[in-house]
């Protein structure tokens, strides 16, 4: 795989379009849920979230695995491939009689989003030398954050005026267009593309690692902790991922590279991702049970609040990607999650009686902050890993995003819901009007969760005082070295 000396903005504009609306999906039915518990007739609740878990599961799955898929076959079949797959689980989704052929269709959608995102940051780490890197991932960090954005923003309106399939209809003629271009328009760059055979035992127990975890943890916030499914699919998970690891370890070809945490640099860049991840799902979760369910506020209206601060962290994240060409990623990393950690402290403050504005405000300048970590952090990791490592080192960011995700997702609703519980009981011994204790205990577990998040946050900002610049004359041979147990120079 060889560096290319102009970009292929044509190449790379193709598949930006197909990694947004697969990112755009990935939330489109967060709001939406309700809705198809009505007209499916879904009794509980824990049943129609499958429509989100199974999404993440199939994608914490396949992503490990992208990493052989991406060495082993062109950007052109992978892309043809990944969005016929996609586009053929909007259709079957639209169209799903029942349930169980809604929740394969999505899971259909999510095996083709899956290969999307790892494909897309391979072709910009080949793309562009690192002296640029930082301004293209930037427009890439745009992708990744406003899609997703968008998704209960639009979901919200619809389902309110139309039915939930509109949302799949909506799109599937967006999924289209990307797919026409992949064969029509799309060309392969200059990847060497490696005989590799794939370990099927290493997918195994890579599936029943990420999957185990994921499945487990998601569903601890519903089942609760004691629950034998989730002990015995976290466990089955651990178990697993530990085997899979020392397998890796062992295979001169792995299918999940673990030796690139040799580099100091990536090592901590995916220690900040994890951290961060867990500490940004606090609002993501919290925000729409606060203001639904405590303040009263429409779906739409809910979606609304949160879509200032996604197109704020869409606007700066290109002018965060070359202020990271000049100036790196530490002083970006540090102003950033400082106001991370202000700001979520001050989420930790809510009241019954703090007002829309005030809330949006606060979201948007903690989006602000987290738009000037995200993307540095992760490309000043991997600018430090030799070419032939860039497949593995995004397929592991994706992978860790998606299990720190769901681990924090249902710690940080196991907090919420203890705290609350424990407030309740108090407040009804001390003859609390009951009209007032659901509010105030939710209130207060809500409260407890963000202050939580704040010290999460602050760990984060302590490993940001590590970050150091890579050195751009580093050359390939060097890089390399380190898999060799050779150390290599930071400046």
């Amino acid at each position: 795989m060889t560096e290319q000396k102009k970009p292929p903005y044509g190449i790379i504009a193709i598949l930006f379009t197909g990694a947004f609306v697969a990112i755009f999906t990935q939330t489109l039915l967060n709001v939406a849920l309700p809705a198809i518990m009505i007209d499916l007739n879904i009794k509980d609740a824990s049943t129609v979230q499958w429509l989100v878990t199974g999404y993440m599961l199939v994608n914490g799955i396949l992503i490990p695995a992208s990493a052989y898929f991406i060495q082993r076959y062109s950007n052109r079949s992978i892309f043809i491939l990944a969005m016929s797959l996609f586009t053929l689980g909007t259709l079957f989704a639209g169209l799903a009689p029942t349930f169980g052929v809604l929740l394969a269709a999505r899971m259909i959608q999510a095996a083709g989003a899956a290969l999307i995102m790892p494909l897309l940051m391979n072709v910009m780490l080949a793309a562009f030398p690192v002296e640029r890197r930082g301004a293209a991932m930037g427009v890439f960090g745009l992708v990744m954050i406003v899609a997703p954005a968008i998704g209960p923003t639009l979901s919200g309106y619809i389902v309110e005026h139309y039915s939930w399939r509109v949302l799949f209809y909506v799109v599937l003629p967006v999924a289209l267009i990307p797919l026409a271009l992949g064969i029509f328009k799309l060309k392969n760059l200059t990847f060497q593309n490696r005989e590799l055979s794939l370990d099927k035992l290493s997918l195994v127990f890579s599936s029943l690692g990420f999957g185990g975890i994921l499945y487990g943890f998601s569903s601890a916030g519903q089942r609760g902790w004691d629950d034998a499914i989730v002990l015995g699919t976290i466990t089955i998970g651990v178990v697993s991922l530990v085997t899979f690891i020392l397998r890796q370890l062992k295979l001169s070809e792995p299918l999940l590279e673990f030796r690139i945490y040799k580099y100091p640099m990536f090592a901590l860049s995916s220690a900040i991702s994890i951290v961060l991840s867990i500490s940004m799902f606090s609002a993501m979760i919290l925000m729409p049970i606060y203001v639904q369910t405590i303040k009263g506020i429409s779906p739409l209206d809910s979606g609304l609040l949160m879509l200032p601060g996604a197109l704020v962290m869409g606007f700066m994240s290109p002018i965060t990607g070359k202020l990271f060409d000049k100036y790196g990623a530490k002083v970006l990393a540090i102003t950033g999650m400082s106001i991370v950690v202000i700001s979520t402290y001050y989420f930790s403050q809510l009241s019954l009686e703090t007002t829309y504005l005030e809330i949006m405000f606060l979201y948007t300048i903690r989006m602000f902050g987290i738009s000037m970590v995200m993307m540095p952090v992760m490309t000043n990791g991997l600018n430090t890993l030799p070419m032939k490592a860039y497949p593995h080192g995004t397929a592991m960011n994706n992978t860790l995003q998606q299990v720190s995700g769901a681990i924090g997702s249902a710690l940080l609703i196991t907090v919420m819901n203890t705290r609350t519980t424990s407030t309740a009981e108090d407040l009804a011994k001390s003859g609390a009007d009951p009209v007032n204790i659901m509010k105030n205990s939710m209130m207060e577990g809500i409260n407890y969760t963000f202050f939580i998040s704040t010290f999460i946050a602050v760990v984060a900002l302590a490993l940001t005082l590590f970050i150091k610049k890579p050195n751009r004359q580093v050359t390939e041979e060097e890089k390399e070295r380190v898999y060799k147990q050779v150390p290599v120079k930071e400046s």
